[in-house]
């Protein structure tokens, strides 16, 4: 009975108290802003992945018209011969796309720097400039669109410090927390039983916008283990900054003193460690400038042309020895034009060592980062959120690893067939669909 009207008694304490309700209410309307954000960016995305499919299929089924039709390719370009196989590719809209999570909404994180499409041809590669406007790490904060993900990580806890900085103190201000002992029993359980009323509304008001954005984008089915550690992560995050302003409040001598020490724990683990780390990081290993990748995309794919047709003859063989199997492979004479459409897959191999050396430089950073979760535990609350969300690094590392295979598997097919000679026809250009669309 005694904590239940402790807690009636918070309740209403926090009715009258206006500024804390105000700036509670306050949170909540840039929770529902940051949320409509969220939702305006994912729906964009949508739009632009439903415009681009419908293009894709537009120039398949242009392609199969002409197959159909006996035609070799467009009235105006006489030159283009579709019963080439690098015609055939090359004039296939071919896409990589990486849809939004129905999570979005909760956790922005690095959407708005990496690309989420990508057109693939033999001479792509996963760090064109579509694919990567700003290469950046876990632990950046957004500096875009407002994110539910930076107001629950950084600004609830100053939150928590606004709705509880008094409990306890303004007792020992007044020296009457005796009186409050001699009736309760204990300080620390009066002010625990006043702290659970406030955990109670802030797991309950983030619960229910999480829930919110599952139930909007129906992402029950396909995301329920998401959901579920993302309902978890958020009651961990609100009961470790619960325990740390509880334990401050029962350790100081009023409420001035409470607030100080709140203030500068939450400057601590939000601002100076995660701070700190970062800049030691950067320190330790700097910025990509991507100059490896750079000399490979074109001092080096430069130097593959000049490069004499039986070197590159031989360089093809190693990367595809099944090369040997083929038709041009028997021919006494080396077909230069054969080789000249297969060069593109010289130029992806080396594009492909220089980028491992720029992931393995960010990876090295990241691990570095990783193990300071231990005394850097906001950054792993943030990164761990922004996984759950698919805009964390690795969800789009994970994308360009998929970019990636699909460009080796449509330079693998165009160069196999230039070297088997193949006349392309509809049934052909089926079986490349089928291959390069992954529909087998």
């Amino acid at each position: 009975m005694i904590r239940a009207n402790i807690f009636f008694y918070e309740i209403n304490h926090f009715v009258k108290n206006k500024y804390k309700v105000i700036t509670y209410f306050i949170f909540v309307v840039a929770c529902i802003y940051s949320i409509y954000a969220g939702f305006d960016l994912q729906k964009k995305q949508l739009n632009t992945i439903t415009n681009i499919e419908q293009s894709q299929q537009e120039s398949i089924l242009q392609l199969i018209k002409w197959y159909k039709n006996g035609q070799i390719g467009p009235d105006d370009k006489s030159w283009v011969d579709i019963r080439d196989p690098r015609w055939a590719l090359s004039y296939t809209q071919l896409y990589n796309i990486k849809k939004p999570s129905p999570l979005l909404p909760l956790g922005i994180g690095q959407s708005e720097q990496y690309g989420y499409y990508k057109q693939i041809t033999s001479w792509s590669s996963t760090y064109d400039a579509d694919m990567v406007e700003e290469l950046s790490n876990p632990e950046r904060l957004v500096n875009g669109n407002v994110d539910f993900m930076f107001l629950i990580i950084f600004l609830l806890p100053v939150l928590i410090i606004i709705l509880t900085y008094n409990i306890g103190g303004l007792e020992k201000d007044y020296r009457f927390e005796k009186l409050i002992s001699i009736q309760f029993g204990s300080v620390k359980k009066w002010v625990f039983y006043r702290f659970v009323f406030y955990i109670f509304v802030l797991i309950l008001t983030v619960s229910c916008f999480i829930l919110t954005v599952a139930l909007i984008n129906n992402a029950f089915n396909d995301k329920f283990f998401e959901i579920g550690a993302l309902l978890s992560l958020s009651v961990l995050y609100i009961l470790f900054f619960s325990f740390l302003f509880y334990s401050i409040v029962i350790v100081s001598d009023g409420s001035g003193a409470a607030a100080f020490n709140m203030i500068t724990t939450w400057l601590l683990l939000c601002v100076i460690i995660p701070g700190s780390v970062h800049q030691f990081a950067s320190i330790s290993h700097p910025v990509n400038y991507m100059t490896d990748y750079l000399d490979a995309n074109r001092k080096e794919a430069y130097e593959v042309f000049e490069r004499p047709i039986g070197d590159l003859y031989d360089s093809l063989i190693t990367i595809y020895p099944s090369l040997l199997m083929t038709a041009h492979s028997k021919d006494e004479i080396i077909d230069s034009q054969i080789i000249a459409n297969s060069v593109c897959a010289i130029v992806n191999q080396n594009n492909q060592n220089a980028i491992d050396k720029i992931e393995t430089q960010n990876e090295l950073k990241n691990s570095l980062i990783k193990s300071s979760y231990w005394f850097n535990p906001v950054s792993f609350f943030q990164n761990k959120w922004n996984s759950l969300t698919e805009t964390d690094y690795y969800s789009y590392k994970t994308y360009r690893q998929q970019v990636q295979q699909s460009i080796d598997k449509q330079i693998e097919l165009l160069v196999l067939e230039c070297w088997s000679k193949t006349e392309v026809n509809y049934s052909i250009y089926d079986t490349y669909l089928n291959k390069i669309l992954d529909l087998e």
